[in-house]
């Protein structure tokens, strides 16, 4: 085959070349990939984006082949809980349906949209290079039905192959090089139209389809349609799903009101204050309920929930899933503890309890700001800040807690005031970190994109909520008011509001299409 190894002493790297130049968009290389790998209809492991570029009547369509760009760096490996994406010694990124759980979160972190769920068998699959075929010493599907040529396959570790040497005597550009995943599927002639999606966009025309209304500029003085300079209109593409939808919103939520339960029980222990045997068991029972709810959904969302104890018997250590779980599993044995002190009516060891158990319950709330993190392809969740806003929407949400049972069981004044403060403080730095969501522009185009969605597009009724009654309304609340019933109240709307932002912030991140 092109671009074989033989003696080289070089290890294979498999690589691949798409001539843009060439393609003439036939769709010929879809259809080979779709057949060679039973890939059922709605999903697509490649296929062909048509750009129109131009005013009229200088208008030219541009192609692209998008598929899995096999990166060095791959994301979708190190976030896979259960190694069920890998990369093999040759370089290509493989997957195994049969390991698989489908959380999804490989999709999330894919900069390219690559990786789909396979409708039949509910796991997670993309473009392998054909490696059942490279392991035959035969090219994949996609480059021997090729019309013209335009994809080329070879070892880039071999001066002597022709994917080299067309990198070497081209222009060839690689998709997102800014996130720095190494890709090793290069473009020779293509277009920043078609490789960077943020530079078209959909108009709600379809391929073919006759545009009797002027895009994006409509002059009332004549009916001739005036386009921008150098429009570009998305013509043909595929659907781009969010990978993961309320309950991923659902989680954070319930995982906040959990870990922050603990952490103001733990804030009253450190201020020397012994709650009675009741709060101990009642704060532990909140605590569980919602631990358990956050568990529950995550294994819902899962679309294959029975292979969930995978996550612990074949753990793959660089995801924050596997790692977020078992700090879950440290933080439920915590909440047991204090539970069956809380029974026994020891509260000698709750202090104690509270050094190792503040600790879980913050990683508790923190840790799904860097599995966000991982999420390369999710411009909006790329925020060194998150760790501080999860953590404080914890210490809400457990002061919240705290402000609404103390209005049937009544805390000491003491202890009041401490949830009232923690309340207003944490209440605060909420607020102070969604208006600086609005006030800091977004450095690349894709979080400004969803940052648009969040706050004036689809999700700002959720935002909105989350900021004006999730946060300034219950701020006012905790500063103005002095009696206990208020504050409850405000503590009420905020629960509600935080819910509301987790929501639009969760769903906005992944609004902008990648390919």
């Amino acid at each position: 085959m092109e671009g074989s190894a033989a003696g080289s002493e070089a290890p294979i790297r498999w690589g691949k070349v798409i001539n843009q130049e060439t393609c003439i968009g036939c769709h010929a290389c879809s259809i080979a990939c779709k057949m060679e790998h039973d890939v059922p209809l709605s999903v697509n492991r490649t296929y062909v984006k048509q750009i129109e570029v131009g005013v009229y009547p200088e208008v030219s369509r541009q192609f692209q082949i998008t598929r899995c760009n096999q990166c060095d760096d791959a994301p979708c490996v190190p976030i896979c809980p259960v190694t069920a994406m890998y990369k093999r010694p040759d370089g290509i990124v493989d997957f195994d349906r049969e390991v698989c759980i489908g959380c999804k979160a490989c999709m999330a972190a894919c900069p390219y949209d690559a990786i789909y769920i396979n409708p039949d068998v509910h796991s997670a699959e993309k473009c392998n290079f054909c490696a059942h075929r490279i392991d035959q010493g035969l090219e994949p599907a996609c480059v021997i039905v090729c019309p013209v040529e335009a994809i080329v396959v070879g070892n880039l570790n071999d001066p002597n192959s022709e994917v080299l040497q067309l990198i070497s005597r081209n222009k060839a550009d690689v998709r997102k090089p800014e996130k720095g995943t190494n890709p090793k599927v290069f473009y020779v002639g293509a277009s920043d139209y078609t490789l960077n999606p943020s530079k078209s966009e959909y108009t709600g025309m379809h391929l073919y389809s006759e545009e009797k209304e002027s895009y994006p500029v409509h002059h009332a003085k004549t009916d001739t349609p005036k386009h921008s300079v150098a429009a570009a209109r998305l013509a043909y593409d595929v659907p781009h799903a969010h990978p993961w939808h309320w309950e991923v919103s659902l989680y954070t939520w319930t995982k906040s009101i959990s870990a922050g339960v603990f952490m103001m029980f733990a804030i009253l222990s450190f201020a020397g204050i012994r709650l009675s045997p009741v709060w101990d068991v009642l704060s532990a029972i909140i605590a569980g309920v919602f631990l358990a709810v956050t568990g529950v959904v995550l294994i819902a969302d899962l679309e294959h929930p029975a292979r969930f104890i995978r996550i612990f018997t074949r753990p793959q250590w660089k995801s924050w899933l596997v790692r977020g779980s078992f700090i879950i599993l440290g933080y439920s044995i915590i909440l047991l503890i204090q539970f069956v002190l809380g029974v026994a009516g020891t509260s000698a060891g709750n202090v104690a309890l509270s050094v190792p158990g503040v600790i879980l319950a913050a990683f508790t709330a923190m840790y799904t700001a860097f599995l966000f993190a991982q999420a390369k392809g999710r411009d909006l969740w790329q925020n060194p800040s998150l760790p501080l806003h999860l953590l404080s929407q914890a210490a809400l949400s457990g002061a919240a807690v705290f402000a609404i049972v103390g209005l049937f069981l009544p805390l000491p004044g003491a202890s009041l005031t401490i949830v009232h403060v923690t309340l207003l403080a944490s209440l605060l730095v909420h607020l102070a970190l969604l208006v600086s969501e609005l006030a800091i522009p977004h450095t690349t185009a894709d979080a400004a994109k969803a940052a648009k969605q969040m706050f004036h597009g689809r999700y700002k009724g959720y935002f909105w909520t989350g900021l004006i009654v999730g946060a300034a309304v219950p701020v006012v609340l905790s500063l103005f008011v002095t009696s206990v019933a208020l504050p409850a109240v405000g503590a009420v709307l905020a629960l509600c509001g935080l819910f509301a932002y987790e929501h639009a912030y969760v769903q906005a991140g992944q609004s902008v299409p990648l390919s």
